[in-house]
């Protein structure tokens, strides 16, 4: 990559896409919507936002953005999904729609709206590994959770399990749940929020995507 500014695409087929083109832009990289298979070729980076993650997937076929997408991704193309572009980035979905596909660029499996319905929405601040200064503010809208992840994926930060409403102490087996969950993980090229960082006025998870972006 030259020393000239990144250009980072935002998927532009339904959810938070002006808010996170709105933060790239005041980063100062060069942030453009993508609806054309032609727009993946140019982009050092792609934020998958949140949104419906249903519609989404379904879009990616209609635009014909599934097949480009998924081979620069397997070449290292860094992603950035936030709710919604969490269960777009996973490998495997819990409580999806059969016909629903995610793109497998982060070796996870999530639960679709595991922390409940629009009015289970909720803030809180994190710790984020690696991240210098305060807690990172954090805001949960109708949000997934990483129920596994596989070998070589880095958990960034967890939720106690003493904030997600509704949660018991004990699982349908009577297994104690575990003590977090995790809802920032990166592998390689690839990082995921269940949260949207694109709606505070925070953007350290942006400049961290963007430092994978430059160091690609």
């Amino acid at each position: 990559m030259t020393n000239t500014a990144p250009t980072v695409g935002v998927l532009a087929l339904q959810g938070d896409v002006r808010e996170h083109l709105r933060v790239l832009h005041g980063l100062g990289v060069r942030a453009i919507p993508v609806r054309r298979p032609a727009e993946i070729s140019v982009i050092d980076g792609i934020v998958i936002p949140g949104g419906e993650s249903t519609t989404m997937s379904r879009l990616l076929d209609t635009f014909e953005l599934r097949e480009p997408l998924q081979a620069r991704l397997r070449d290292g193309l860094p992603a950035f999904g936030s709710c919604a572009g969490m269960i777009m980035l996973a490998t495997r979905i819990l409580d999806g729609r059969p016909d629903q596909r995610p793109l497998g660029a982060i070796d996870i499996t999530v639960r679709r709206n595991a922390f409940g319905r629009q009015v289970d929405s909720f803030e809180t601040e994190l710790q984020v590994q690696g991240m210098a200064g305060p807690p990172l503010p954090a805001v949960f809208i109708r949000a997934p959770w990483v129920e596994r992840v596989g070998e070589g994926v880095q958990v960034l930060a967890g939720v106690p399990a003493g904030l997600i409403r509704g949660e018991p102490p004990g699982g349908d087996d009577g297994h104690v749940q575990p003590e977090f969950r995790p809802v920032a993980v990166r592998q390689h090229n690839a990082m995921a929020t269940s949260f949207h960082p694109e709606v505070t006025a925070d953007h350290r998870m942006h400049e961290l995507f963007l430092s994978i972006v430059r160091a690609a």
